[in-house]
């Protein structure tokens, strides 16, 4: 498998199943384009980092499976990326704080013909998990924006971390939150392969 993504959470979810992928991660431009939602803004840039790790693999190379996503955060049909500073963390808390948002998702698989000479096979979805916030006082807000954690996380939190004290509830996939709905991505896959080799293999994986 070959991970486009540079993503130390979604190496460490598919490390966890006992797969370890090659880390190849796209080049792209990933600004929005004007009037994008967040959901098209994902599932555009998983599918331009597939292509683009795809198009550069040598002949030899494309016998692995391909895998891309992207994630945002986002609210009131905003995006909320990365905080660079820790009153930007803060500002970004408080309008997360008390409410409902959402972590949406986009992932792009290829995976080869099933025949030497048959063309690759490419299928995209959006995973959007919804999760809702306490309502967070000024000094929880800032005693998190101070505590690092936030400053390469898109939204300002991580529900892995410390971010995990802010949430009151997910509905959806806990996986999409951290970065990649890592079960699907693996059934997805055993279907597109006709099998069920890589969710059988983490299952016994996780029993050693």
């Amino acid at each position: 498998m070959i991970l486009a993504s540079q993503s130390p959470r979604r190496l460490e979810l598919l490390r966890g199943l006992g797969i370890d992928p090659v880390v190849m991660p796209a080049r792209i431009d990933e600004r929005p384009r004007p009037g994008e939602s967040p959901t098209a803004l994902v599932a555009r840039l998983s599918l331009e980092k597939a292509q683009s790790v795809w198009e550069g693999l040598s002949t030899g190379e494309r016998t692995h499976d391909v895998v891309a996503a992207d994630t945002v955060v986002w609210i009131d049909g905003m995006v909320l990326g990365k905080p660079p500073s820790v009153e930007d963390a803060m500002q970004m808390l408080g309008s997360l704080s008390g409410r409902v948002h959402h972590v949406s998702t986009g992932v792009c698989l290829i995976v080869p013909g099933r025949v030497a000479s048959s063309a690759p096979i490419c299928y995209s979805f959006v995973e959007t998990t919804d999760v809702e916030f306490y309502e967070l006082s000024d000094a929880q807000a800032e005693a998190y924006a101070r505590s690092k954690e936030p400053s390469d996380k898109a939204g300002a939190y991580g529900i892995q971390g410390r971010g995990r004290l802010l949430v009151k509830r997910i509905d959806g996939d806990y996986y999409n939150v951290v970065g990649l709905p890592v079960t699907r991505v693996l059934r997805e896959l055993d279907r597109l392969h006709g099998n069920d080799r890589l969710v059988v293999g983490a299952l016994s994986a996780s029993q050693r």
